[in-house]
């Protein structure tokens, strides 16, 4: 008898190891042409394998149902996951904001990790073998079908395929579908962890300025400032650190995690409002401005703010304030003054819509956890099937904390079949 594990992303291999380690015969079957196919493009190919820091530390980083993966990180943290990739002689190292990486920043080093495990604990890993169809009798998986053979000597199932970001990586849904199949509910699919689209500024007297007509943005990059989304004028989220301007709006870090938080309500209300300057007050900031003003008398206003904000970014921050850039910074009223604070401290747009599932890096929805094991991870509907990974209803922000997500819940699967389930 055998455990299959559908998919060789981090949460699958995961599970392979820890269900050989129980004395478990295992095959995972994987429909790419190598294992970790998504796990090597993280981290813009150095891959970010897991977050050092406090279990409370960590959960609060999980957006979605975190209460559920409480007893799978506590039995499998970031602790571990480290020793077992440095045991098989991959060295790692400790960045800022607690992000763990290979000391090489190859994120091929990590899948030498994975597929050194895997074969220390004789897992057979099957390539280019796409699972099909599962076949279920007596309330369990009696038959698992694929697109080049079909088996019966079946121990248990363990999902690991991922959501459907990235779908050229192999997250396609398929283990949506087998999860209906066994009768779960599977909560709609959203993109998280994904750049922002905006449809408009808001200019300081209210004026929409449609986003395709402004001065073209794209490619600033901006640091220490902060990203605070609202619904309806409510606070939603609020964000410090670096974004930057994209094509059709924003992204970057704090872009990243503010769109977790924002991927299952109406957007038609939705705004994103930038502070150029966090650390100065309105009145420090006006100060400031008085005196780049006094310095600079017979300058005109585009030329002044160059020392302020990023050139290209400049028509923009006029657009928003309404105040003449051809104006020489001597003739500006206080009113106007006033205006241009306002704008470097609340520089807002309309959101329009986040962008396409396929483009996030993960994806929120999946599998309900309602109707899975929070200790090990089982089907509460089929006796011997099993959720890992990003399959489930579980998402978190970036910095390592969604693979870590993924190991934590593969090996709580793994660990829990034995060869007489």
């Amino acid at each position: 008898m055998t455990v299959y594990v559908i998919g060789a992303g981090p949460a699958g291999m995961s599970a392979a190891i820890a269900a050989a380690e129980n004395g478990n015969g295992v095959v995972i079957l994987e429909k790419n042409e190598k294992i970790g196919k998504k796990l090597f493009i993280t981290g813009k190919g150095r891959c970010n394998l897991t977050n050092r820091t406090s279990f409370l530390d960590f959960t609060d980083n999980i957006v979605t149902n975190k209460k559920f993966l409480y007893s799978a990180i506590k039995n499998y943290d970031s602790e571990d996951a480290i020793r077992d990739v440095e045991a098989v002689g991959i060295k790692l190292k400790t960045e800022r904001g607690n992000r763990v990486f290979p000391e090489s920043d190859k994120s091929s080093d990590i899948l030498k990790a994975f597929d050194r495990m895997l074969k220390a604990n004789s897992v057979k890993v099957n390539l280019n073998e796409k699972v099909i169809d599962i076949t279920i009798k007596d309330g369990k998986i009696a038959e698992i079908i694929t697109d080049k053979d079909s088996y019966e000597d079946v121990t248990a199932v363990v999902v690991a395929t991922g959501g459907i970001s990235y779908p050229a990586t192999g997250s396609t849904g398929d283990g949506y579908r087998f999860a209906k199949i066994a009768g779960h509910t599977v909560v709609a699919p959203v993109p998280a962890l994904t750049g922002i689209y905006l449809s408009s500024l808001i200019s300081e007297s209210g004026k929409r300025l449609s986003w395709d007509g402004l001065p073209k943005i794209q490619g600033i990059s901006l640091k220490n400032v902060s990203l605070t989304i609202r619904n309806d004028g409510k606070e939603i989220v609020s964000e410090f650190g670096e974004m930057l301007f994209t094509d059709k709006g924003i992204s970057g870090p704090i872009v990243l995690s503010g769109s977790s938080r924002i991927n299952r309500i109406d957007l038609r209300k939705v705004t994103a409002e930038i502070d150029l300057k966090p650390a100065l007050s309105e009145e420090t900031l006006d100060n400031r401005l008085l005196r780049e003003f006094s310095d600079n008398a017979n300058k005109t206003l585009k030329n002044v703010l160059v020392k302020l904000v990023p050139s290209g970014l400049i028509p923009v921050i006029i657009a928003a304030s309404e105040v003449f850039r051809d104006k020489k910074v001597n003739e500006i009223t206080k009113t106007e003054r006033k205006k241009l604070v306002e704008t470097f401290k609340k520089l807002t747009f309309d959101v329009k819509s986040l962008e396409p599932i396929e483009r996030a890096v993960v994806t929120a929805g999946g599998v309900s956890v309602n109707e899975i094991e929070p200790g090990s991870m089982r089907s509460k509907k089929i006796k011997n099937l099993y959720f890992a990974g990003e399959v489930i209803d579980v998402d978190a922000y970036t910095g390592g904390f969604n693979i870590q997500i993924a190991m934590s819940t593969g090996r709580c699967a793994g660990s829990h079949i034995y060869s007489e389930d």
